[in-house]
């Protein structure tokens, strides 16, 4: 059982101003609407420091708000050291994120490091594609893995028993 302890998320794109920030936006509006929002504590961030500070990408808030996700709060910010103690999930969107953050961790926490993708079984891939220099349809397709993604991993936190 959850004993009122929060599960921390950390989702980890490069430049933490699409992939991330759009997951971050998704789960949140995801358990909030399920009135499980108060078991979390959810962030986002980029192994690159590219675009710290900024908001993300517009055509990632756009396609976000079409489907009723608000991103325009969020800022981008570089994953430090600290992440990996604080963090109990910090979920790479891609192959070359992963490996980042695999490098990154220290060895007691690399168990933490986890593919987003791992929890999207309806899916053929493990990398959510960055939509950065594609058209629309790039953050429609980033959309809809995340959502599928979140899901998952809320639905395997409820198996777990990590949440109620």
């Amino acid at each position: 059982m959850n004993n009122n302890r929060k599960v921390s998320v950390l989702f980890v794109c490069m430049g933490n101003i699409c992939r991330s920030p759009t997951a971050e936006g998704v789960f949140a509006t995801m358990i909030k609407a399920q009135n499980i929002a108060d078991q979390f504590e959810i962030d986002s961030a980029g192994t690159h420091a590219y675009h710290i500070g900024e908001a993300p990408d517009l055509r990632a808030q756009k396609a976000a708000k079409d489907r009723g996700i608000q991103l325009s709060h969020i800022r981008a910010r570089k994953v430090v050291f600290g992440d990996f103690e604080d963090f109990d999930y910090l979920l790479a969107m891609d192959d070359d994120n992963y490996e980042i953050l695999m490098q990154a961790s220290p060895e007691q926490f690399k168990y933490k490091v986890k593919y987003f993708l791992e929890y999207a079984p309806n899916l053929d891939s493990r990398e959510v594609p960055d939509p950065y220099y594609g058209g629309k349809y790039g953050f429609e397709r980033v959309l809809d893995m995340v959502e599928d993604a979140s899901v998952g991993f809320v639905n395997s936190l409820k198996k777990s028993g990590e949440i109620v």
